[in-house]
């Protein structure tokens, strides 16, 4: 578990004028890690978010992904994050930056598996009563950790567009999706794995997570509906999936773990956490039309309201002795809370489309349609400390081929 000190200070300012605004998703206390590209170059470095630019940190992280700072012991991340608070706090020598605006980001890391879990049990209720409204959550949910392993070579950066995926619709009919969603995740990136058949004890689990960031995990809900029994997703979601581009660390996370929920099925012992196990994290979903000029919120949500936790969802991977590899991405499902405008994707919002968004230029929408661009935004406060941003995930979406 990472610790809170000094480069946590709030009052602790940076040579770059742009990471003392506030407000500002990437201060000194945050210092992210991405790959990017510079302009005019085509080689892929790895950078360090600061202000509205990016510090070339090949130096000290070489290679073209993260997968190596991932495969890092949780102390030697710790050491690195001391590097760069040296290397960019007020008094120290100016050194060449990148505008993020001009740069090319790419993945994170080259993922070799992603994992999608089912960890709201606020999402899973809301759903259970669209199908199912007698019997809305499943009995096994409030004791098993729900997942599915998804398709690594469709995870995209964002900005990426998406294509409206065709599939099976109904018996004998195939076309477009008339019901792409969008699904406000969180994501995890994996830093030290295991070997095959070697479990990672729920205590340990956090110091196998390397950083978090936001992942949209676009749904064709009506292939979704035709294919999903009895196996599961598959076409419905493999299509595309999108990913922020900032990895935020785990050292910069320390000041924003809190309790979760409390459980009121009794949780296994391999599953029971000796600390707080939940980032208190608020993500939102932004979506503008193309006729709008300016995209509008539709939906906030509390991370912290999750019912299985990423340390949770790290231990129940592996407890079968599934091995995770530096870089692998597990995603937290759909993030919803209690509220309305907690509804982490239309499904959910709309009712399956009863209660249409109601939209800024007068249009309403129950599922996306072409030319539509949703972001997902996520930061964490606290007072005493400053603000953490995620950066943005965000996506537009063309007509189908």
């Amino acid at each position: 578990m990472s610790a809170i000190d000094d480069t946590h200070d709030a009052g602790r300012r940076s040579w770059v004028e742009s990471a003392k605004h506030p407000g500002c998703d990437f201060p000194i206390q945050n210092l992210p890690l991405g790959v990017f590209v510079p302009p005019g170059e085509t080689r892929a470095r790895v950078g360090v978010a600061i202000g509205d630019s990016i510090l070339d940190a090949s130096a000290w992280v070489p290679g073209e992904t993260l997968n190596g700072y991932c495969a890092l012991p949780p102390v030697q991340r710790r050491d690195l994050r001391r590097v760069l608070v040296k290397v960019l706090e007020a008094g120290a020598p100016a050194r060449p930056l990148f505008a993020q605006s001009e740069c090319a980001m790419r993945l994170p890391a080259a993922v070799g598996d992603y994992t999608d879990f089912y960890a709201s049990i606020h999402h899973a209720t809301n759903v259970g009563k669209l199908f199912r409204p007698d019997n809305p959550l499943l009995p096994n949910y409030k004791h098993v950790p729900i997942a599915y392993h998804g398709r690594a070579s469709s995870l995209v950066v964002s900005g990426t567009p998406v294509a409206r995926p065709s599939g099976q619709l109904a018996e004998g009919k195939f076309g477009p999706t008339r019901e792409l969603d969008y699904e406000m995740e969180v994501g995890l990136f994996v830093g030290p794995g295991n070997a095959l058949g070697d479990p990672i004890p729920v205590a340990r689990a956090r110091d196998h997570i390397a950083g978090l960031c936001l992942v949209n995990d676009w749904s064709a809900r009506d292939i979704q509906r035709w294919e999903y029994q009895p196996l599961g997703p598959f076409l419905a979601k493999n299509f595309a999936t999108s990913v922020s581009p900032w990895l935020v660390t785990g050292e910069a996370l320390a000041p924003f773990w809190t309790a979760a929920p409390a459980h009121d099925v009794p949780t296994l012992p391999y599953l029971q956490e000796p600390e707080p196990g939940a980032p208190d994290i608020t993500v939102e979903v932004w979506l503008r039309s193309p006729v709008m000029s300016a995209p509008v919120r539709v939906s906030r949500a509390p991370f912290r309201e999750m019912y299985w936790t990423p340390g949770q969802m790290v231990a129940h991977h592996t407890s079968n002795g599934c091995p995770l590899a530096p870089g692998d991405l597990i995603a937290s499902g759909t993030v919803s809370g209690p509220d309305k405008e907690n509804r982490g994707c239309l499904l959910e919002l709309t009712a399956k489309g009863a209660d249409p968004v109601r939209l800024p230029s007068g249009e309403a929408r129950t599922f996306l349609e072409d030319g539509d661009e949703v972001t997902l935004t996520g930061y964490c406060e606290r007072p005493g400390f400053a603000r953490i941003g995620f950066g943005s995930c965000a996506g537009a979406i063309r007509p189908s081929r």
